[in-house]
C-alpha cells in the first residue's frame, strides 16, 4: 500500500508540473505527460533500475515468477499469488508463474553438485 500512495504523490507532482498538458488515465504507471508507458521504454527503465542496483540482468516477467514461486515453495496456498498477482485463473499462475523443483529434482541437482565439488580441489 505505501507504495501505491508513493505512485499517487510521483504522479499528483508530474500532474503538477506538466499543467493542461497533461493526459488524465487510472493507469498507475504512465509517462509525465499521463500517457501509457511503451513497453520497450519501459524493458528499459527497468533493466536500467537492476543495474544500477546492482542485480543481474534479469527480465521484466522475472520478478513475477519470484513472486509465484517463493510462497508455493513455502508451502503457501496458489491463490494466493493468484492474488497477488492478479490473475483471473489459477491455472495461470500454478501452470505458468509457479517454478518449484520437486523433492525428486532437488536431490538430484544436490547430487550433481556434491559430484562437481569433489571434483574440483
Amino acid at each position: 500500500m505505501a507504495g501505491l500512495l508513493h505512485r499517487r504523490r510521483v504522479q499528483d507532482d508530474a500532474r503538477r508540473a506538466a499543467g493542461d498538458k497533461r493526459q488524465d488515465s487510472d493507469l498507475v504507471f504512465t509517462t509525465k505527460w499521463g500517457t501509457p508507458i511503451e513497453p520497450r521504454i519501459f524493458n528499459r527503465s527497468f533493466e536500467l533500475s537492476a543495474r544500477k542496483a546492482g542485480l543481474p540482468r534479469i527480465r521484466v516477467h522475472d520478478p513475477r515468477h519470484t513472486c509465484a514461486s517463493m510462497p508455493a515453495a513455502l508451502g503457501v496456498h496458489p491463490r494466493v499469488a493468484m492474488r497477488v498477482l492478479r490473475h483471473s485463473r489459477i491455472s495461470v499462475t500454478v501452470n505458468v508463474y509457479t517454478q518449484i523443483a520437486s523433492p525428486e529434482t532437488r536431490k538430484a541437482l544436490d547430487q550433481l553438485n556434491d559430484s562437481l565439488d569433489s571434483e574440483n580441489p
